[in-house]
């Protein structure tokens, strides 16, 4: 934590930021000010709230401390950055980027915030080391009023929730993290920015895409789900060539392979 608490000048902030820290880390059933609070010994709530509303910090400087602490503990050549989304459920409509979206905490539209997060993972562990806030392009970025009530600097515009995910991604790899690979699911599949910008940096991903994408081989342009069976009948063939037991049914009705105990 000493990184960290050399951002404040003042103790007082310095003393809360160990105890929301220490909260957020325990066992603590909610992680909100009321019960951070209690963890912590306060009567109130005030030291925590004020800490995320009215203290002087900056957050990307602490970030950036995360991101190298993290680099330096958990760094390994065959680390991945992991890129996904999370939503916020909330009940009015003041908090920043609030509004009814599909949120995947509840798997439906709710009225929520949603942020986009990036997660460093390596054989030597797993951590976050990166956020955004997605700000609706509609209810937000186009309601200059709605934007200065709740303290939006001027200077964001909208993005995506790829565009959010690579500028997170790039600025990782410009920070010097070992990562090889990049990973998240169809909503990053499917943008092509995304995946020409990860070529471009040389860094191999595994993203997921919808099964009507189509990509292009030396054989012509294909639907992806096409060249997953066949690449899967292809490999029954070779598998039984080679003395390998027929697929089975796994559980929830995949096809999965039996390969034979020493057998190649």
């Amino acid at each position: 934590m000493g990184p960290v608490e050399g951002l404040f000048v003042r103790p007082e902030p310095r003393r809360t930021v160990r105890a929301m820290v220490g909260g957020l880390l325990s066992a603590v059933e909610r992680k909100n000010g009321w019960w951070l609070a209690e963890q912590a010994g306060h009567d109130r709530p005030d030291a925590m709230q004020r800490l995320l509303t009215s203290a002087v910090w900056d957050e990307d400087q602490a970030r950036d401390l995360v991101r190298t602490l993290v680099a330096d503990r958990l760094g390994h050549p065959d680390g991945v950055l992991v890129v996904d989304e999370t939503g916020f459920l909330k009940k009015g409509a003041c908090s920043v980027g609030v509004q009814r979206q599909y949120t995947g905490t509840t798997g439906r539209i709710e009225n929520s915030q949603v942020a986009v997060f990036l997660t460093y993972a390596s054989p030597r562990g797993r951590a976050l080391v990166d956020r955004r806030l997605y700000l609706p392009r509609t209810s937000w970025c186009d309601d200059p009023e709605r934007r200065a009530a709740a303290g939006v600097p001027d200077e964001i515009a909208f993005a995506t929730k790829p565009e959010l995910a690579q500028q997170m991604v790039g600025a990782a790899l410009d920070a010097g993290m070992p990562a090889h690979w990049v990973t998240g699911d169809e909503v990053y599949g499917a943008n092509t920015a995304l995946r020409a910008f990860l070529r471009q940096r040389g860094v191999g991903y595994v993203l997921a895409v919808g099964c009507h994408t189509r990509v292009t081989l030396s054989t012509g342009r294909h639907r992806v789900d096409r060249l997953v069976r066949s690449s899967s009948a292809a490999f029954v063939a070779a598998s039984t060539r080679r003395g390998t037991r027929p697929l089975r049914k796994a559980a929830g009705g995949n096809l999965t392979p039996r390969l034979s105990q020493n057998r190649t």
